[in-house]
């Protein structure tokens, strides 16, 4: 790339509902002045044309197939920097819910009697972050990731910056926010030890922190543990309920 080039951005989606890549198209009013800087040249949802000559590459989605395997490193060998965009990316997300059934289970239970009956095998394997095969350099994390917080990391990539990560639990989102700490009115809550950054939304609107953004780094276990006591709870209970956007366990070897 040439000192006067704009940096050539791709977009790519592996398993995921590509909330994450809507909520990037959702930056109607900014995208004119985020395109003087940069060039798009691979984004399936916005544009037909794709290019395979990219510095900066977002991938959205796990990989829970073998053949994506493959089409990630070919992403990682191409870009000059990776960043996982979104839960699925950052820690697996929802698709690693699979993880706690046999493969030969979940093919049955997707296809039934279909999964026997295919003419070439199915292709499906335990649900991992895409750092269980690439390096990383960066994570935006959420389910959907941020707009704002994709604007202020894209903005300081730019600039040559290192973008900044939030590093605080939900808790602190909340109390900026005016809510009512969710375990005072009876329920349950993961904010005391999910990262933050994310204006605790789910709270604002009535309900609890489900965990989306995985564990902020050296999470206060002790004091989460206090608090559970407090209000008649215990870690299983937690577990139980919040077991939706776990990290993917066993299936990070490849």
């Amino acid at each position: 790339m040439g000192p006067q080039e704009k940096p050539r951005v791709a977009f790519f989606s592996f398993t995921c509902c590509e909330g994450c890549q809507l909520m990037v198209l959702s930056c109607e009013k900014e995208l004119p002045d985020i395109l003087k800087h940069i060039k798009i040249v691979n984004f399936r949802e916005a544009m037909s044309e794709k290019s395979d000559d990219y510095d900066i590459a977002f991938v959205e989605g796990s990989i829970s197939r073998r053949d994506e395997i493959k089409k990630l490193k070919k992403v990682r060998k191409q870009a000059r920097v990776v960043v996982a965009l979104g839960t699925c990316s950052s820690t697996g997300g929802l698709n690693c819910l699979k993880n706690r059934y046999p493969m030969e289970e979940v093919k049955e239970a997707v296809y039934g009697k279909r999964a026997a009956l295919s003419y070439k095998p199915i292709d499906t394997i335990p649900a991992r972050p895409i750092d269980a095969v690439v390096e990383v350099d960066y994570y935006l994390h959420g389910c959907p990731i941020s707009k704002k917080e994709f604007l202020s990391f894209l903005t300081a990539l730019l600039m040559g910056k290192k973008p900044d990560t939030v590093n605080h639990p939900v808790c602190v989102d909340c109390k900026m926010a005016g809510n009512i700490c969710v375990f005072e009115k009876g329920g349950h809550c993961l904010g005391p030890v999910t990262r933050g950054g994310c204006d605790a939304i789910c709270v604002t609107y009535g309900t609890w922190c489900w965990g989306c953004r995985g564990p902020v780094d050296n999470p206060n276990i002790d004091s989460h543990r206090e608090t559970l006591e407090r209000y008649g709870l215990t870690a299983e209970d937690v577990a139980k309920k919040f077991a939706l956007y776990g990290e993917c366990g066993g299936g990070r070897k490849c």
